[in-house]
C-alpha cells in the first residue's frame, strides 16, 4: 500500500472521532491546559473588551497568555484586543492609582501583591502595584475561570508570605541531574547563550503561574567552571529569559573556587587574598547579570569544600560570600546539611550543633537553608531542630520536591500533605502556636529576610516530571511557598481542575487518592518512625541489610538497630539525647513511650518487638500490618485509576495507570523485604491478614539495580 494511503487509513477513524494525535495531551501544559470551559459565554464577554494599561516585556507576557486562555477556553482562534477605554472595557488590567481603587484599601501591596474586584456592572479589574503583580494576579483570575470558580463579592486579595520562593535545580553542567528522574537537565549549557530554546519560557511561565520567583540552575555539589566568564555569559542569557517573568536567577558556588578558578594557595575565610578574590568575582557577576540573586552554597558535607578545612565557623564561610555580595544586593543561602568527616554518635544531632552555637553571627544578608528533617527527605521526619533555635538568624525551609526517597519516578506521592505536615508541626519556642510556618515566614522572630526552596523534579521528559502527578509537587509547593497556611485539600483541588477537569465525579476519587497518597507509601516504606531504610546509594527500593559501609551513617543498620531485643534508635536521654534539641514540651510528650505520636515512635526510641501500641496490637504485629495496608491501597489506587478512563485523555490515562501498576508491584517488594528481614529479629509469624512473600530474603538481598537514574 502507498504510505500516504497507509498513513490516511491511520488517521480518518482518529480524526472521525474528534481525536487529533498531532495535539494528544502528553502533558507538556501542564496546568496551563485552558480546556475549553463548560459555560464559556460570561468569560467570553469579559475577554471581549480587555484594557492592557501600560507597556512592559511583562505585560508583552500577560497579553500573550491571556490570548492563549481565550483560544482554550472557547475552543477556537479568537483573537483579543487589549485597547478598549476604560469606560467600555469588561476586563480592566493596571496598576492602582488613587482615582481608581477602594479609598478603604489604602495599604500597599507590595512588589507582587495583587487583588480581583469586580464591579456592579459585571466588570474584572485586575490591580497591582507593579506588572509582575499584574501578571500573577492575571494567571490567578485564568485559573479561577479554568475552575468554575467566581470572584468573591469581597474581591480576592494576595500577598506572597514568603519573599524568596526558589527552586533548587541539583543539575549538572554535562546536563546529568542528581537525583533526577525525569530526563536529563533541561538547561543545555554547550547551545547557551546563542540557542534559547523554547522549554526555558515554558519553565518561566509554569513558575511564574504558581508564584515561583526563583531558581538555581546549578546542582549544590558546585562546579567552580560556573563561575568562569564562558558560563557567566551563559547564564546572563536564562536570566534574560527569566527576568520579566518575575524570576531570580541565582548560581551554586564551590567554597575551594579562589583555588581552582584563582590559583590561590588557600580558601581560607579570614585570609584577605580570598576575601579579594570574592569581591572582584561579585563585581564581575554583576556585569553579566545585573539582577543576580546570590549564591547557594553546600560546604562541609559529603565531600565538599567549606570553612572546616581552615578550622572555621559556619558563620565564617557564610559571611564571606556575604561580604562580597553585599555591596550588590546578593544574599547568601548557606545549606545546614553539613556532617563531618567523622561519623558521629548521631547524625540528626550535627546541623543543630553546627549552626545554633552561632546564632546572631552571620550577616543580614545571610540565611540558613535547613532541610525539613534532620537526617535526609525521609518519607516522614519530624521537623528539624533548627527551626525555632535561631531567633536571630533567618532560616528558610528546604523541601525536596524530587522523590530520592519515595520511590523516585513511578510512586505517586502527593508532597504538599508531608510539606504541611512539617509547617504546621509546633515548636513550642515561643509558647503554643509557635508552628514551623511561622519560623520560615519571619513571624515569629521578626526575621527580615524569609525563603523557601525546593528541590526541584523537573528535567527533559516530555511531560517535565515523570510521572504525570509528580506535576502537582511542583504545583503545590509553589502554592505552600506563597502561603504556608494553603491546605493540601485546596492544592489538589485546584491542581485536578486544572490539569484534568471539573467533574465531581473524577475529582472526588482522585482527590482522595491524592490525599492519601503520602502515608501509603510510609506505610509500605518506613511505618512507625522507621527511616533510612532504603538501598545503597541511590536510594530505589528496600536495603534495611545495608551495613559495613565506609560511613556508619549511611547505612540502614545504623538507624534502625534491629536485634532480638527490639528495633529503632533511641534518641531520648539514655541513648543520644538528640530530643533535647527540642523544646521542653516536645522533649516531655516525645520522650514518653505512651505519650508519643506512633509516626515517630521508632525514630525517637528502641521499642521491644513485644511492646503493645494504641490498636492494643504488638508493635511486631501492628509494623507487618501497616506494610500491608499501603500495600492494599496501592492496589486500590489502581482500581480507582483503571475506572477512570471517560474522563481523562487515552496518552495520559496509560500513562498514569502504568505507573501506578509499577507502584503497587514496588510496595509489595518492600514490604516483603523489609517484614522478611525484620522478622528474623522480631522472631514471630506474620499476623492475620498479611500475606506472605513468595520468595525469601536471600532473594530480595540479591537484587541489584544498575544505572538508576539520579544517581
Amino acid at each position: 500500500m502507498n504510505p500516504y494511503l497507509r498513513l490516511l487509513t491511520f488517521l480518518i477513524p482518529l480524526l472521525l472521532q474528534g481525536i487529533s494525535p498531532l495535539f494528544s495531551k502528553d502533558g507538556y501544559k501542564l496546568w496551563l491546559q485552558y480546556h475549553p470551559l463548560e459555560s464559556p459565554q460570561k468569560v467570553q464577554r469579559l475577554m471581549g473588551a480587555i484594557r492592557v494599561e501600560g507597556d512592559s516585556p511583562t505585560l508583552a507576557i500577560l497579553k500573550k497568555e491571556l490570548q492563549l486562555a481565550a483560544n482554550g477556553f472557547f475552543d477556537e482562534n479568537h483573537p483579543l484586543a487589549f485597547d478598549y477605554q476604560e469606560e467600555s472595557a469588561r476586563l480592566i488590567i493596571s496598576k492602582r492609582s488613587p482615582q481608581r481603587w477602594d479609598p478603604a484599601d489604602k495599604g500597599s501591596l507590595g512588589r507582587e501583591g495583587f487583588r480581583l474586584l469586580q464591579n456592579d456592572a459585571g466588570a474584572i479589574w485586575i490591580a497591582a502595584d507593579t506588572d509582575i503583580g499584574l501578571l500573577y494576579g492575571t494567571f490567578k483570575w485564568l485559573q479561577l475561570m479554568q475552575a468554575g470558580q467566581s470572584i468573591p463579592a469581597a474581591g480576592f486579595h494576595s500577598e506572597p508570605k514568603i519573599q524568596r520562593r526558589i527552586l533548587n535545580h541539583w543539575d549538572n553542567l554535562n546536563r546529568t541531574v542528581e537525583r533526577g528522574y525525569a530526563g536529563a537537565s533541561i538547561w543545555n549549557w554547550h547551545r547557551l547563550p546563542d540557542h534559547i530554546d523554547q522549554q526555558y519560557h515554558d519553565y518561566a511561565r509554569a513558575n511564574a503561574s504558581i508564584g515561583i520567583n526563583g531558581t538555581v540552575v546549578t546542582n549544590v555539589n558546585a562546579n567552580a567552571l560556573v563561575l568562569t566568564p564562558e558560563y557567566l555569559e551563559k547564564a546572563a542569557a536564562l536570566a534574560d529569559v527569566f527576568r520579566p517573568y518575575g524570576i531570580t536567577l541565582y548560581l551554586t558556588a564551590r567554597f575551594s573556587a579562589p583555588m581552582e578558578l584563582g590559583r590561590l594557595p588557600t580558601a581560607d575565610p579570614l585570609d584577605p587574598e580570598v576575601q579579594e578574590w570574592w569581591k572582584k568575582k561579585a563585581e564581575e557577576i554583576y556585569q553579566y547579570i545585573p539582577d543576580f540573586g546570590g549564591f547557594l552554597v553546600k560546604a562541609d558535607s559529603e565531600g565538599q569544600p567549606g570553612p572546616h578545612n581552615y578550622q572555621r565557623s559556619q558563620a565564617d564561610g557564610a559571611n564571606l560570600l556575604a561580604d562580597a555580595l553585599k555591596p550588590h544586593g546578593g544574599i547568601v543561602m548557606w545549606r545546614a546539611f553539613v556532617y563531618s568527616e567523622d561519623t558521629p554518635d548521631d547524625r540528626a544531632k550535627q546541623a543543630y550543633q553546627e549552626f545554633q552555637p552561632y546564632d546572631g553571627s552571620f550577616r543580614d544578608n545571610v540565611i540558613v537553608q535547613v532541610k525539613n528533617g534532620a537526617i535526609d527527605f525521609q518519607p516522614r521526619e519530624p521537623f528539624h531542630p533548627l527551626f525555632g533555635a535561631m531567633p536571630q538568624t533567618p532560616l528558610m525551609m528546604e523541601f525536596q520536591i524530587t522523590q530520592e526517597y519515595l520511590g523516585q519516578a513511578t510512586h505517586h506521592v502527593f508532597l504538599p500533605s508531608l510539606y504541611t505536615e512539617v509547617l504546621q508541626s509546633d515548636t513550642y519556642v515561643n509558647g503554643p502556636g509557635s508552628t514551623v510556618s511561622k519560623v520560615i515566614d519571619g513571624s515569629l522572630h521578626g526575621y527580615s529576610l524569609t525563603a523557601m526552596a525546593g528541590v526541584a523534579n523537573i528535567g527533559t521528559d516530555r511531560n517535565w516530571t515523570g510521572h504525570h502527578f509528580h506535576q502537582a509537587n511542583w504545583f503545590g509547593y509553589g502554592r505552600l511557598a506563597w502561603d504556608p497556611q494553603t491546605s493540601p485539600e485546596t492544592i489538589a483541588d485546584e491542581w485536578l481542575r486544572l490539569t484534568f477537569t471539573n467533574a465531581p465525579e473524577f475529582i472526588k476519587p482522585v482527590k482522595k487518592m491524592m490525599l492519601q497518597s503520602h502515608e501509603m507509601a510510609v506505610n509500605y516504606m518506613t511505618p512507625l518512625g522507621l527511616h533510612h531504610i532504603m538501598a545503597w546509594s541511590h536510594h530505589y527500593g528496600p536495603g534495611p541489610w545495608v551495613t559495613d559501609r565506609h560511613r556508619d551513617d549511611w547505612t540502614a543498620t545504623y538507624y534502625h538497630k534491629a536485634s532480638e531485643n527490639g528495633v529503632g534508635f533511641d534518641r531520648t536521654a539514655s541513648g543520644s539525647n538528640a530530643l533535647e534539641q527540642y523544646a521542653p514540651e516536645l522533649q516531655e510528650k516525645w520522650g514518653n513511650l505512651q505519650q508519643i505520636p506512633e509516626k515517630y515512635l521508632l525514630w525517637f526510641h528502641h521499642v521491644r518487638w513485644d511492646h503493645p501500641l494504641k490498636s492494643g496490637r504488638t508493635l511486631w504485629d501492628e509494623m507487618a500490618l501497616r506494610y500491608q495496608k499501603g500495600v492494599d491501597e496501592a492496589r486500590e489506587n489502581v482500581a480507582t485509576w483503571q475506572n477512570l478512563q471517560s474522563h481523562v485523555d487515552e496518552e495520559r490515562h496509560a500513562h498514569v495507570l502504568s505507573f501506578l501498576k509499577i507502584q503497587a508491584k514496588e510496595a509489595v517488594w518492600w514490604k516483603d523485604a523489609c517484614l522478611l528481614y525484620f522478622q528474623q529479629f522480631a522472631q514471630s509469624p506474620l499476623p492475620d491478614g498479611v500475606e506472605p512473600p513468595e520468595k525469601n530474603l536471600e532473594y530480595f538481598m540479591g537484587i541489584r539495580h544498575r544505572y538508576v537514574p539520579g544517581n
